[in-house]
């Protein structure tokens, strides 16, 4: 596919947004709250994050569930099959709340809808959505649901263009800590995969864009940021000079921010560099997520992951060298096309050799449109179930061995929340990334906690104040 340039949102272009957003302050039946469903990865919850902020801008309160909303959205991810139909299915579920409250209005966006023709599907099959648009005109929606106000009937924009757009209102989840997308879209293609069809391809943000965000986000009391970007390996393509994902890391660090992270890594741009960045920072958390998918080196190929088995064990031991004790966990999908007993036992050997701290599972899903969805030698849904269960057992062995190593260490917490089990403690990440309980109350919400891990306990490390 031929590479394409990024359409910059110009601030002139964000102004008529802005303009939009006073308009639909001033009509009178406007909607005065909104709720945003999100599904998917931390790029969709961040540009929910963006929803919300703009949502906010023109005069909507966030209702505290779906059924006391006057506008609610659905942000969408179509990674997976199931995922396309619980979105649909709690689509469905809000025309009987419609009934209820005429005046609701239920937008649908994200990825699932910048699939080629799935708009204009979905609104033919589901009439009582009001609005549909795709990730790349998530900026627009101040200017669509105006349209849809003064018009009474649906609108729908789906855009074949790849958008980078700055300065967008945003209200966070969190406040003490923040994402931050670096990169947008995707140029490896891999057979099984949607992503660079519905989120376009790769364009980087402008790094001094991005360090002045990280300014605001630390002055303002942010601990914490997470970088995204469908393959931030490989952030600097397209921009002028010598850009790279380690030089961004490094310029960040210096900066003070007391915890970094970022996903996703693929591992045939991990460079020596970037490695080399992590094992001498301050800030960096010695955590790395690094999705494999496979163990077999044939299957490796049909996915079009272009690495192999051993070249991706020699990142991790570079990894594991430059970074002691350092968090890894990983993605791996079982039953992709042709994959023989023999070819999942690589991925099971694999596994037990890397002996992550955690791995998302998946049963490979067809997505249409995908090279991996026209193969043949299909598996069927019974093998695939057998298969994810063996590897899953195998994995929460694993996991247990490998969180052993915290037990007697010392650590950081960023307080997330209440523990649900008890009033008295709470709970949060440690710099590893493992989930890590400890005594403590509301006030220590936001805050980071110098503990020492005393135990484990169903996967979740507890500790001891030091």
């Amino acid at each position: 596919m031929a590479e394409r340039k990024p359409v910059i949102i110009t601030p002139q272009q964000l102004e008529e947004q802005r303009a939009y957003m006073n308009e639909i302050l001033n009509l009178p039946q406007r909607p005065r709250s909104y709720y945003v469903v999100t599904y998917g990865c931390q790029m969709n919850a961040h540009d929910s994050e963006i929803l919300a902020g703009m949502l906010r801008d023109m005069g909507m309160d966030e209702a505290p569930d779906r059924e006391n909303a006057d506008f609610v959205i659905f942000n969408t991810c179509c990674v997976r099959d199931n995922a396309e139909r619980r979105a649909l299915g709690n689509v469905t579920w809000l025309k009987e709340v419609r009934k209820r409250n005429p005046n609701l209005i239920i937008a649908v966006c994200g990825c699932m809808i910048q699939q080629p023709g799935m708009a204009e599907k979905i609104l033919k099959q589901y009439k009582f959505i009001d609005l549909a648009f795709g990730t790349t005109n998530l900026y627009k929606l101040p200017e669509l649901l105006c349209r849809r106000l003064n018009a009474d009937r649906a609108v729908v924009e789906v855009e074949d263009v790849d958008t980078i757009a700055e300065d967008l209102p945003v209200k966070r989840l969190r406040r003490d800590a923040a994402y931050i997308t670096i990169m947008y879209g995707c140029d490896n293609f891999c057979s099984y995969c949607i992503v660079p069809y519905v989120r376009g391809r790769e364009r980087s943000r402008e790094m001094e864009a991005i360090l002045a965000e990280a300014q605001q986000l630390k002055d303002s009391g942010v601990k914490e940021i997470m970088l995204l970007g469908q393959n931030v390996n490989s952030y600097g393509k397209g921009l002028e000079g010598n850009v790279t994902f380690a030089e961004l890391l490094r310029r960040l660090d210096a900066m003070g921010i007391p915890r970094i992270r970022f996903m996703t890594s693929h591992p045939k741009d991990l460079s020596d560099e970037l490695i080399r960045v992590m094992g001498e920072s301050k800030h960096i958390l010695p955590q790395f997520h690094l999705p494999v998918q496979a163990g077999n080196d044939e299957i490796l190929h049909q996915m079009n992951r272009r690495y192999t088995r051993e070249q991706y064990l020699n990142r991790v031991r570079a990894l594991r060298e430059a970074v002691p004790g350092i968090g890894l966990t990983t993605d791996i999908i079982v039953g992709f096309p042709g994959e023989t007993e023999e070819q999942f036992q690589d991925t099971m050997s694999l596994v037990k050799e890397v002996g992550y701290d955690s791995a998302f599972t998946f049963i490979y899903s067809p997505r249409t449109g995908t090279k991996a969805a026209a193969m043949e030698n299909q598996i069927p849904e019974d093998v695939a179930t057998d298969r994810i269960q063996r590897l899953i057992a195998l994995q929460d062995e694993c996991q247990k061995k490998a969180m052993a190593r915290f037990v007697g260490m010392e650590d950081e917490v960023l307080v997330e929340g209440l523990s649900r089990r008890s009033k008295t403690a709470v709970s949060g990440k440690g710099r590893h990334g493992v989930s890590i309980t400890l005594p403590g109350s509301e006030a220590d919400i936001g805050e980071i906690v110098r503990v020492r891990v005393t135990e484990i306990k169903n996967n979740t490390l507890m500790a001891e104040r030091t």
